[in-house]
């Protein structure tokens, strides 16, 4: 559903996404973006790893939320058929949860997404109210990994696992890069025109992100850097966003 995917990628759903800069903060304080130069290559290294982590989780979570495959993640609905109560099984929400923690190194991290996923849980199970977001609350009550969230929500709004990919992918650019401009003042056209230049690359993300396989399987890509800096970012007294 086109419009549903729209709500989910946009910054002013009331999950708190707006509060987190994915990296960008720190990496400013840091030196390492400090013009649209640095923010692309920032940008495009971080979509090319923790994005497509996170997209596959995603999708992930939006094929067992929808019933579409099994609750170890293979199958699918044109081998498997729909899968009854899959996405409302708390240990397969608990599983999958576990395989987010596996691939989330930087323990600074695992909180924030942490509590992103449970603040859009929270507001998206009452907007789409769907017995696997109620399963999921109930399985992960500390709050599960954001894009396993929003694969969740994806579902319970009517989207597709290449629909929640591509949300997924998308609000881990788009997060740091409106950061940027804040902390830096950058030019917000200039920014967005950084953005559509990843338009390619996000699409490639999200495809790759919707393609079936067990969870064990899924993209596991490491970003150091980025855990280094949401480490430092967490000892850092002033701070004007969370991550």
């Amino acid at each position: 559903m086109t419009a549903a995917l729209l709500l989910l990628a946009d910054s002013r759903l009331p999950a708190g996404g707006h509060a987190h800069s994915g990296g960008a903060e720190q990496a400013v304080r840091t030196g390492d973006i400090t013009g649209p130069g640095d923010l692309a290559r920032f940008l495009r290294g971080r979509l090319a790893t923790t994005g497509l982590v996170a997209a596959s989780l995603a999708a992930a979570a939006c094929a067992l939320a929808s019933g579409t495959a099994r609750p170890d993640g293979t199958g699918t609905s044109a081998d498997a058929g729909r899968s009854p109560g899959a996405g409302t099984s708390v240990d397969a929400w608990r599983a999958l949860d576990a395989e987010g923690d596996a691939r989330t190194a930087s323990p600074a991290q695992r909180d924030a997404s942490r509590t992103q996923g449970r603040l859009l849980v929270r507001s998206a199970r009452r907007i789409w109210p769907s017995p696997a977001l109620d399963a999921l609350a109930a399985a992960v009550p500390q709050g599960t990994h954001h894009p396993i969230a929003l694969g969740a929500v994806a579902a319970a709004a009517g989207c597709d696992p290449y629909d929640a990919a591509l949300a997924t992918a998308y609000t881990t650019i788009t997060g740091p890069a409106t950061a940027a401009v804040r902390l830096l003042g950058l030019d917000p056209v200039v920014v967005h025109r950084v953005l559509a230049g990843l338009g390619p690359e996000l699409d490639g993300v999200a495809r790759a992100a919707g393609t079936s396989t067990a969870w064990e399987d899924l993209p596991a890509h490491a970003a150091p850097a980025l855990d280094l800096l949401a480490e430092q970012h967490l000892r850092t007294e002033v701070r004007l966003f969370v991550s």
